[in-house]
């Protein structure tokens, strides 16, 4: 991979990427409207909060070690038994996660138009199209995948933001501060909290700009700053819409919202009219595609980093730089057959939106499991270094909350146990982590000698 390819802005977009704030404002607030309703924005405002919490492990661990395996590598560098945990639970997250762009895609589409779901296995052809352009702009290199997704993201964010604040001021008398407090629920909190869960999911991935450490200019310095900006930028562009959404519904009104099929595109009409309703639209089509592109640079870099340490995938090839390009080729290629099986065998048998959903609690649940992992490797590795005296806060104490929000996220997830066949990969998706923890044991007692250079730093 080459050295100082890309920069700032562009470690930026790779992480908010990842939100795909479109896609959350047009569907994916339902979750937590679904429990939040009045309070919607409340929920939102609390995720970011403690997603920010999350945060400081790649802010932190950013300062010292330079790897494109990202969590894995920062958990290696903790304790060689946490790293093949996190690497071992970021994979389930990486082979279910591409659901959101590959059949998230199809089922937007359908909501659109509901004509287009009666043409049978149409969704496939949606599903391909999103899952080769990812591909191909990931394997041209990293600097032109994070072109694109730096310019239609920054122009994602601003028209989120920009287009909020007209509904705001359209609405006029009709905004109220009571949707920041759980005044809309008679002041109980559990449904925020329930709604908040969901709404923490929908900032996954902010901290994935410390996959192309290894190609940014002066990372130890910039990776921290673009974790940071991603982090604000996620908050304007899905905070302030979340507001507009939730008043320009009615406040009394949000039960309906959750059970609306396209209830962003409603509002974004009836305010904005068509030009709004389309630009909301074209907009999240381009999330998906900003979300798969991201998606391809960061799995096939966290997969090159572990086979480059000879702990997996390095029988398969995934060591390997394409001489031209500079990408981990061999890793995107395998990546990208895993998880275009798996999407189109998942969503031949269950339908793309409901197999979307399935396989996307395994991936919320993975990537859960890593950041608890990843916040206890800070304090590992900060008392290793001798750091822990003085950095208690940083590295002791805001780790050790975050990995007990995570704590409570996850059980709210899984108890009580979701309907068929949601239930099944609630179990699975505990089975994998038990897996994870033999794994660890196992490589710890017989392979010591791989954990003691993995996540090594490379600048």
């Amino acid at each position: 991979m080459k050295k100082g390819a890309v920069a700032f802005w562009h470690a930026v977009f790779q992480s908010f990427s990842f939100v795909a704030p479109a896609g959350d404002v047009a569907i994916l607030l339902l979750g937590t409207a679904q429990f939040a309703l009045g309070a919607t924005p409340l929920a939102v405002l609390l995720a970011w909060l403690i997603y920010g919490l999350w945060m400081i492990v790649p802010y932190e661990f950013s300062k010292y070690i330079v790897n494109a395996g990202s969590y894995y590598a920062y958990s290696a560098r903790g304790h060689g038994a946490l790293g093949v945990m996190a690497l071992w639970y970021w994979i389930l997250e990486n082979l279910t996660g591409p659901a959101f762009g590959i059949l998230g895609l199809a089922g937007f589409l359908y909501l659109i138009s509901p004509a287009i779901s009666k043409i049978p296995y149409l969704w496939i052809i949606f599903a391909v199209i999103i899952w080769a352009f990812g591909f191909t702009l990931s394997y041209l290199g990293i600097r032109p995948s994070l072109e694109y997704v730096m310019y239609t993201g920054f122009a994602e964010a601003m028209f989120l933001f920009i287009s909020a604040l007209i509904i705001i001021a359209i609405l006029g008398p009709k905004n109220t501060w009571i949707v920041w407090t759980p005044a809309p629920l008679k002041w109980a909190w559990a449904p925020v909290f329930f709604g908040t869960i969901y709404s923490i999911l929908d900032f996954t991935g902010l901290g994935t700009a410390t996959t192309v450490s290894e190609e940014v200019k002066d990372p130890r310095r910039i990776i921290r700053w673009a974790v940071v900006t991603a982090w604000i930028l996620s908050g304007l562009a899905l905070i302030v819409p979340a507001y507009a959404l939730t008043v320009g519904w009615g406040v009394s009104q949000m039960s309906t919202y959750a059970t609306s099929p396209d209830p962003g595109l409603i509002v974004y009409y009836r305010y904005l009219g068509l030009a709004g309703w389309a630009l909301l639209v074209a907009f999240t089509i381009n999330s998906y595609f900003s979300y798969m592109t991201a998606k391809y640079n960061a799995v096939s870099r966290i997969w090159f980093s572990s086979a480059r340490d000879g702990l997996w995938f390095k029988k398969l090839g995934m060591d390997q730089v394409h001489p031209r390009h500079r990408t981990p080729y061999k890793a995107l290629l395998w990546f990208a057959l895993i998880i275009l099986i798996t999407n189109i065998v998942t969503g031949i048998i269950m339908g793309p939106t409901n197999a979307g959903v399935w396989l996307l609690t395994f991936a919320g649940l993975g990537i859960i499991a890593v950041h608890i992992v990843a916040n206890s490797a800070l304090t590992i590795y900060s008392y290793k270094q001798g750091m822990l005296r003085k950095e208690w806060l940083k590295h002791g104490l805001i780790p050790t909350i975050a990995s007990i929000l995570g704590a409570i996220v996850f059980f709210y997830s899984v108890y009580p146990l979701p309907p068929y066949p949601y239930n099944v990969a609630v179990l699975f998706s505990f089975a994998w982590l038990v897996i994870g923890v033999i794994l660890a044991i196992y490589y710890w007692k017989r392979h010591p000698e791989i954990l003691a250079n993995a996540g090594l730093s490379y600048e």
